[in-house]
């Protein structure tokens, strides 16, 4: 009875396009932001905050932009954690070499890096599809393992090849203790995740699901599928980019070469498949998923006071954890997000069965 629409009438096209038509998912998410600002800061741990909550924020803006190449656009990719290399590597040399800039200045340099190199390695999207393409993002994935490894000016010289970052100032503000880390990944991803919403209801967005659908149709209504390819690759690396520039700076603080090789494109792509493809709030729930299910797996025999050795609740944990996956994609094929419509729409006709 609580979610029920009546008597919202809408009297222009821009209150019948706004993001959250319905008045209860406008009073929702401002209620859910208000909470995650002010509250929890307050009652988080620092544990959760290193552990969970941060890495959640960060993989989920990742998510996103990985959810725009292949969920509305259709271009499989599995050389998400190469374009999050390529924000992390330019964030940390602009921060080096450029020492005045601001870090939110480096951010969106890093992004930018990160979309011309993605829309170089789109390319070959031009003239292949599926399963050659994504065999050609994975050969951008390796490339840019190689090269970063390989080539020292990336890492300053340092004989390790390992990078170690900078306290981060932002006007006049030391993001240095978990709470601040946490505000100021809040308010890049909560920024950023409404410019992915707004630009997928815009007309790029609907020329890349119309591109996804059928690239022959959409070049016969007068979308240039080119354009569409380029454009998502662009800014799907651009969101990658930033997402690495924060994945280095604010949660790992240093990393190594192999930090962002292919376990973390696979792990993104799964996260957006069980999520949810061609949904920004897919690209959150996939990420709670794969993040703190394994978490929570690893700690529920310690709480339950059940003697288990660590080896085994390791296999166990990557079972129920697999098991899990194959259910939910067995249940509903559309990820989280689907079930998540569905609960929506039997609410709004609660208690009636049309």
């Amino acid at each position: 009875m609580l979610y029920r629409e009546n008597g919202q009438f809408k009297t222009s096209y821009r209150a019948d396009q706004q993001i959250f038509p319905i008045l209860q998912d406008r009073v929702f998410m401002i209620g859910v932001f208000i909470l995650a600002a002010v509250a929890v800061p307050f009652v988080a741990s620092e544990y959760m905050f290193r552990a969970i909550i941060i890495p959640w924020l960060i993989l989920s803006l990742g998510a996103i932009g990985l959810n725009l190449l292949v969920g509305y656009c259709g271009q499989i990719s599995l050389g998400a954690g190469g374009m999050m290399a390529v924000g992390a590597y330019a964030a940390y040399n602009f921060f080096l070499r450029v020492p005045e800039l601001n870090f939110l200045i480096v951010l969106i340099l890093a992004g930018l890096c990160a979309a011309l190199v993605g829309m170089l390695f789109g390319i070959p999207s031009l003239r292949i599809k599926g399963l050659y393409l994504a065999v050609a993002t994975l050969a951008a994935q390796f490339f840019l393992d190689w090269l970063f490894s390989r080539a020292a000016w990336f890492t300053n010289f340092t004989p390790s090849g390992s990078v170690a970052t900078p306290n981060i100032t932002l006007f006049g503000w030391n993001i240095d203790s978990p709470v601040d880390k946490y505000l100021f990944v809040l308010a890049v991803v909560a920024v950023l995740a409404l410019a992915a919403k707004n630009l997928v209801r815009s007309h790029i967005g609907r020329a890349w699901m119309a591109t996804r659908d059928m690239d022959v149709a959409a070049r016969v209504i007068g979308i240039r599928p080119i354009y569409a390819k380029l454009t998502a690759f662009g800014v799907s690396s651009f969101f990658l980019g930033v997402a690495g520039a924060l994945w280095g700076f604010i949660y790992l603080g240093g990393w190594e070469p192999l930090a962002f090789n292919i376990t973390l494109s696979f792990n993104l792509l799964f996260m957006i498949i069980i999520g949810g493809l061609g949904s920004i709030l897919g690209a959150f729930l996939g990420t709670a998923f794969i993040t703190i299910l394994p978490l929570a797996l690893n700690q529920i025999p310690t709480v339950l006071g059940i003697p288990i050795s660590t080896a085994t609740i390791s296999h166990m944990e990557a079972m129920i954890f697999g098991g899990l996956i194959i259910f939910f994609l067995v249940v509903e094929p559309h990820g989280l997000a689907r079930l998540w419509s569905i609960a929506k729409e039997k609410l709004r006709l609660w208690p009636f069965p049309h």
